[in-house]
């Protein structure tokens, strides 16, 4: 499950790099035409398929081994934050795996400088949200009763993170 995957970026690198993988985009519905169509040129439509929808306020359907939250987390409220590890924790089958990359913060929410720039602007730019520290983020998913819970070693210029969990 890639929520909130847009035109399918992400499920279409792990599908070219893994040949039985399958995957499923949950994104709103008018993102729909312009993902089926990159899908498509990448000839996998017959293993990505599209589920338009909100995250925040629709049902996602489906069982799943793995679930991204790729830059999903920042624009959202700690509530909402909770309520959508909760609901993506619910379709993962058991000993399945939940993947957050994000802007992560140290947990003194004062770094690194590229997080923190973008928490800052997130701030500003919407109604609620913000950068979260590893520690807010693996408290989410401990909640979400997520175990086996890690920071991946990822190092590219954004200063972007990857968290992990079993379910």
């Amino acid at each position: 499950l890639d929520l909130g995957g847009g035109p399918g970026t992400y499920a279409i690198y792990f599908c070219l790099k893994n040949p039985k993988l399958k995957a499923t985009v949950f994104d709103l519905i008018p993102t729909r035409p312009f993902a089926e169509k990159t899908i498509k040129r990448f000839n996998l439509a017959d293993r990505i398929n599209f589920i338009g929808g909100d995250y925040l306020t629709d049902a996602i359907s489906g069982s799943y081994d793995i679930a991204l939250l790729s830059h999903i987390l920042h624009s959202l409220s700690p509530q909402d934050c909770q309520r959508i590890i909760k609901k993506v924790v619910s379709t993962l089958k058991t000993g399945g795996m939940i993947i957050i990359h994000d802007f992560i913060l140290n947990d003194t929410m004062d770094g690194p400088l590229s997080p923190a720039l973008f928490s800052l602007n997130m701030l500003l730019a919407t109604e609620k949200g913000q950068a979260y520290s590893e520690k807010q983020i693996t408290d989410m998913l401990a909640k979400a009763v997520i175990k086996e819970i890690k920071r991946i070693a990822f190092n590219i210029p954004n200063d972007s993170g990857i968290i992990t969990g079993i379910k």
